[in-house]
């Protein structure tokens, strides 16, 4: 290879080399300004649609907005790119943990309860929680959830003493504006105020934004010792502004959701005997609402996760909108959410039929926080408390009991009756018969239900009443080490199905207990009164057996309270007919009632009419 050869294929080296650094360094270049005119188009076009859908009167954004719209990317990276940090603001009853990214709370700890593990109560706790604002800046959706606030002046505060109100400002810088939460705490109380302030952003959110989103988020965890007990008493629930009634959605779903369009007071994340509730002192522009319960045994203890997306009115003609909210952060206290005047009792599931409601709400928990204040020993309690009730109903006790003897000693005449009418076509003379002679002794067939449907109330009123009742919370007596959830004398090493794995010992006298009040019962009722088919049966050994299987996973407070009832009435029956009714003197009695006029009523007399027309279509039927 010559010379020339050498050097003219160097000169073509080069020329490659220096044609590729130059067409790369033209394509950056055209690359830049298309990706600038690319962004700009972006804008006009974003502003141009929405111009086309909205009145002329809107569209009033300025150069100086438009300026902003392309420094939004900037500002938002500029506010998330900071590490994270925590801060607290605590009084007697609540310690708050704040962190800057997203300005919410971390975690609320009440300060004098632990869980049944005895760890720290924290009502929520970690990064999966959200409290964050979402609104439209022209270009793009912002959300706060990942922005860093920056506080304030001090950033641990605990109140002291002298102190009436604490605060802890929380600020984030957008543009030449910022947005504000001013969290605040009072001495003695389990409200946390949150005072929402957004400054100077009229120009950075979107004009034609009406209402700003507000999305909020919070893992709920085991607490308590039967996670399925708690995940029944753990609900979602809302109030309607002038209304004192709640809505619920039941905690006994895997899923539920709800979606309303109407304005909404507070909601309300409940636990079993804790709550997590967020009240707007104006009130919120609808909400979707749900939670999804967890499998018990999941990694991280967790019974439900709520989340609510709600919306609050924004006016982009001030340059200033302060938005009022509050979190309560406390028990399930009955007393406790009265004092607060927001109907947060409403929450605390004391009433089913209406009744049982009024009986637990101005007689139950009155007499219960009466004893409480001098006797420390919660089963004592339960005892006098049982008592009582059995004492106020005993009339009706005694009532059902002379009935049912009146029946028994009855028997002879009406086992007549029955031999004399054998035939199916003379049972409507049977029964006339029958009723007669019920008559004319003062005996009733239904005599000895109508007491026992009065103090269904009662019975229902304690099965609300003590499974909800915060006092019994890790309150132990005897065996069991917490009134408010089962006690377990045996754990099983296998699972039986509607039982569990355990047996509670309260649940297993209380159906002793049941099996032998309804025996005696029995023993006191006729023969007639008890020979339907099957009904023996159901009473004697079904229901027994079906309240074990439910109570041995329920409270076992509950448990003890039907055990002790039983008892009681079981004793009350015993000394009725040893000394207040006795079989010999209630038989003088009834014959001579016998041999007074019989007295009709119009019910009475219109029935005799009904069964006498009856027999006159029978008697055209076989003719």
């Amino acid at each position: 290879m010559d010379k020339n050869t050498v050097t003219g294929l160097v000169l073509i080296v080069a020329i490659m080399i220096g044609f590729g650094i130059f067409n790369s360094k033209q394509a950056t270049k055209y690359n830049q300004e298309k990706q600038t005119q690319d962004s700009i188009v972006r804008v006009n076009e974003a502003n141009n649609r929405q111009e086309s859908q909205l009145p002329d009167s809107l569209n009033n954004f300025t150069n100086d907005s438009l300026q902003l719209n392309l420094q939004t990317d900037s500002i938002l990276q500029a506010a998330i790119q900071k590490q994270e940090e925590f801060y607290t603001i605590e009084n007697d009853l609540l310690k708050v943990t704040l962190t800057n990214v997203g300005g919410r709370i971390y975690s609320a700890e009440l300060k004098d309860f632990n869980t049944y593990s005895q760890k720290p109560l924290l009502l929520f706790n970690g990064e999966n929680n959200d409290f964050s604002f979402e609104f439209y800046a022209v270009q793009s959706t912002v959300s706060t959830s990942k922005m860093v606030f920056e506080p304030v002046g001090e950033t641990q505060i605990t109140m002291s003493e002298n102190d009436t109100v604490i605060q802890l400002p929380l600020r984030l810088a957008l543009g030449n504006g910022y947005i504000e939460y001013v969290y605040k705490m009072r001495p003695n109380s389990y409200l946390v105020d949150l005072d929402i302030r957004f400054v100077n952003l009229n120009n950075y959110i979107d004009k034609r934004e009406a209402l700003l989103k507000l999305k909020w988020k919070m893992d709920s965890p085991q607490q308590e010792k039967g996670f399925s007990n708690e995940n029944n008493y753990t609900e979602l629930a809302y109030k309607y502004p002038g209304k004192t009634s709640v809505e619920k959605l039941s905690g006994r779903s895997e899923e539920k959701s709800d979606n309303q369009v109407v304005d909404i007071k507070w909601i309300a994340y409940k636990q079993q005997f804790f709550s997590v509730i967020l009240i707007n002192k104006d009130h919120f522009e609808g909400a979707e609402l749900g939670f999804k319960s967890h499998k018990e045994g999941n990694r991280d203890s967790l019974i439900k996760t709520f989340e609510t997306e709600t919306k609050v009115r924004y006016n982009s003609a001030n340059a200033n909108q302060d938005y009022a909210l509050s979190f309560y952060l406390g028990t399930n206290h009955y007393n406790t959410l009265r004092s607060y005047d927001l109907d947060f009792e409403e929450l605390v599931p004391i009433s089913w039929i209406g009744i049982d409601g009024l009986i637990n709400k101005y007689v139950i928990i009155p007499v219960f926080n009466f004893f409480e204040k001098y006797i420390s020993n919660y089963g004592i309690i339960i005892l006098i408390l049982t008592l009582l009730i059995k004492l106020v109903i005993f009339p009706f006790t005694r009532k059902s009991y002379v009935s049912m003897a009146k029946m028994r000693l009855l028997k002879p005449e009406i086992d007549k009756i029955a031999a004399k009418y054998p035939k199916k076509e003379d049972a409507m003379k049977k029964q006339q018969e029958t009723m007669a002679v019920y008559r004319k002794n003062g005996a009733s067939m239904f005599g000895g239900c109508l007491p026992m449907l009065l103090q269904f109330p009662i019975l229902i009123a304690m099965f609300r009443f003590f499974p909800s009742s915060f006092e019994l919370r890790q309150k132990a007596f005897l065996w069991a080490d917490d009134l408010s959830g089962f006690d377990s004398v045996l754990n099983l090493p296998f699972s039986i199905p509607f039982y569990g794995n355990h047996v509670s010992l309260f649940a297993l006298l209380m159906a002793i207990s049941m099996f032998f009040y309804t025996k005696i019962t029995m023993s006191s009722q006729s023969q007639s009164q008890n020979s339907m088919p099957g009904m023996k049966f159901m009473s004697l050994y079904f229901m027994p057996v079906m309240m074990l299987c439910f109570c041995n996973n329920f409270s076992s407070g509950l448990s003890y309270y039907y055990l002790l009832s039983n008892i009681i009435t079981i004793g009350q029956m015993w000394f009725i007919r040893k000394y207040i009714v006795k079989d010999e003197d209630l038989l003088r009695k009834m014959q001579e009632h016998a041999k007074q006029p019989i007295k009709k009523s119009k019910f009475q007399a219109k029935l005799e009419e009904m069964q006498r027309q009856q027999q006159l279509q029978q008697k055209k039927r076989k003719r």
